[in-house]
């Protein structure tokens, strides 16, 4: 009885190896990391080749590959706003070949000014990372009164109506940002909306315009050459991108507006990916010749854990979403 025993268990433990054996690979209990990757990865950025973003996404796809040890393409899927390749995104595979470096328009102020975008900006996406961080200027014309913040600011409120300033357009980061400096300051300037700042650019100098606030990539140009002044940075705190500035919330304490950059992946992504692909998302952000290409993007790199990044995204969309309400704001 005691043989018939032994040999029964043998038995048993070989049926369990032989079904072990045939188990796929897909099922075995093995950290989706360990091998992670084994091919290249694509980098979707939801907006034109060219353009800003997609120069950041190129400089940052370069070090992340590196870091992983796997090339990472930039597939450009522009279209609605960045809604497209947002939305490409978010219906992929989440095995961590498909990431979007998403921005304040796709998961901010998208969701917020309009609700019928295809994806759920918070339950539709993993986040990864955050990229980076870029804040915008207070320009007026030489001819302002105005050489300060609080000079404007007072200048504005004794003027109710008889001022007016110019954005990139209904619904965008600069008609949200100065309707926000608005509700802040307790002030009532007018919109004139062009198609891009640039277009604006000749009418503020001239002083036929009286604030912008633009990017300062696109902005300081301007004031180095003598030709605007330039009075804050939206950033909650002074930026080494523009020294010696000082900041908007030093007059309206809190105020913050900047332009962010992270990287998501689609819902359902593992763990032990997000944690290896935000290691050198983090290894990638510090490396020096980043920091120099973001800078001369008007960005700084910010990089943290996936838990602050998607914490950061939360407070963003939920002031913008309350701004957009309150001012009634359309991107019509």
């Amino acid at each position: 009885m005691k043989r018939k025993l032994n040999l029964s268990c043998w038995g048993l433990a070989l049926a369990v190896m032989l079904a072990n054996s045939l188990v796929p690979a897909a099922a075995q209990p093995t950290s989706a990391a360990a091998a992670y990757p084994v091919r290249p990865i694509r980098l979707v950025v939801p907006f034109p080749a060219g353009g800003a973003t997609d120069i950041l996404a190129r400089a940052l796809s370069q070090k992340l590959g590196e870091k992983l040890g796997q090339a990472v393409v930039v597939d450009n899927r522009p279209g609605a706003g960045g809604t497209i390749g947002a939305d490409a995104a978010s219906k992929a595979s989440p095995d961590g070949y498909t990431l979007l470096l998403s921005t304040s328009s796709t998961h901010s102020i998208g969701p917020a000014i309009n609700p019928k975008i295809p994806y759920n900006a918070e339950t539709d996406f993993t986040p990864i990372g955050y990229v980076a961080t870029s804040p915008n200027v207070v320009l007026v014309p030489l001819s302002s009164p105005a050489k300060t913040m609080r000079e404007f600011i007072d200048h504005a409120r004794k003027n109710p109506g008889k001022l007016n300033y110019a954005s990139s357009g209904n619904g965008t980061i600069i008609n949200l940002t100065t309707e926000y400096f608005k509700a802040e300051s307790g002030t009532f300037i007018l919109h004139i909306p062009y198609r891009g700042t640039a277009l604006s650019i000749p009418d503020l100098i001239s002083g036929k315009l009286d604030l912008l606030i633009d990017s300062l990539v696109t902005g300081l140009p301007h004031v180095k050459d003598g030709k605007l002044r330039a009075l804050a940075v939206t950033s909650l705190r002074p930026t080494a991108l523009a020294p010696g500035m000082p900041t908007v919330a030093e007059s309206l304490p809190g105020f913050e507006s900047v332009t962010w950059f992270g990287v998501y992946g689609p819902k359902g992504l593992p763990t032990d990916l997000v944690v290896k692909i935000n290691a050198a998302l983090n290894a990638a952000l510090g490396e020096p010749e980043v920091k120099e290409r973001f800078a001369r993007l008007g960005a700084e790199p910010t990089g943290g854990t996936p838990q602050a990044f998607a914490a950061m995204v939360k407070t963003d969309a939920a002031k913008w979403k309350k701004i957009i309400a309150e001012r009634k704001i359309t991107s019509d």
